[in-house]
């Protein structure tokens, strides 16, 4: 059965980019968010490349893709890029499943860029303002004083951080693969810039077109998310107008590692 894996690259505007693909079908693809990559999507990948060509890549600044420290990588550079990333893989509407930072990312293509979709989902999205968190906010702030940390103490802010969003617990090994990214000298540097360069106002610019959405759209929610209350993806749901929404109990802000089987249920059923 194919598996996750960072098999291509591609330039784009926003420096190289490290992707994949598995299966043949209709072309999917898997949008990941922060402080994630496209590695959060490998316990469904398998699954859904039995029914369609699945692409996923890991967004400039995260994972194997390069990170440099002039990189812009905010969020209205990585809706360009994914719109960028559709035309390389020459996906005139393929259906889409974004997460976290991802939402934004794809709303913008979508809103912004003239992607067209087959259909959308949207899981535990950033997509709306207020976002992010005190924590957040503090280290956008203090960013240079964060890159100087010990390796040992910033390893364990990464760890933190990530397991902090989760209510059920994952294995050691995916923990381990979601931090790793984050742990080389490039990688922590990366890290402590998007904080510095997460900016509401991509969010903004998106919210007034919520109802032009221009395809079908589902909504998933991990009900007890410790970051993006369910109450958000309620209100977003309401501002699309489908009536399209699966919220799931006992899950957190990764239904995707956290419930695999329960999402691969819930996204059948739409796709």
């Amino acid at each position: 059965m194919p598996e996750w894996g960072l098999t291509e690259e591609h330039c784009t505007s926003a420096g190289r980019v490290a992707a994949g693909k598995a299966g043949q079908g209709p072309a999917l693809v898997l949008a990941h968010g922060w402080p994630w990559s496209s590695y959060s999507w490998h316990r469904v990948i398998p699954r859904l490349s039995e029914r369609y060509t699945v692409h996923w890549y890991d967004m400039p600044g995260y994972g194997q893709s390069e990170k440099r420290g002039s990189q812009r990588t905010s969020l209205d550079v990585q809706g360009k890029v994914f719109a960028e990333m559709l035309a390389h893989w020459g996906l005139e509407e393929p259906t889409v499943i974004a997460h976290d930072f991802g939402g934004a990312t794809t709303l913008r293509a979508h809103l912004l860029h003239g992607c067209e979709f087959h259909r959308y989902v949207l899981m535990n999205v950033v997509a709306m303002r207020p976002w992010g968190s005190d924590f957040f906010d503090h280290v956008g702030r203090h960013v240079e004083a964060f890159e100087g940390l010990p390796p040992h103490i910033h390893k364990a802010i990464v760890e933190a951080y990530i397991c902090g969003a989760l209510i059920r617990e994952i294995s050691k090994k995916d923990t381990g693969n979601l931090v790793a990214p984050w742990l080389t000298e490039e990688g922590a540097k990366s890290f402590y810039r998007q904080f510095a360069q997460a900016d509401e106002k991509y969010t903004a610019e998106v919210e007034p077109m919520f109802g032009e959405i221009r395809c079908p759209v589902k909504i998933i929610w991990g009900e007890d998310d410790p970051w993006i209350p369910v109450e958000r993806g309620i209100e977003l749901y309401s501002l699309i107008g489908q009536e399209r929404l699966q919220i799931m109990s006992g899950i957190g802000h990764l239904p995707q590692l956290e419930s695999p089987e329960q999402v691969l249920e819930v996204l059948s059923d739409f796709l």
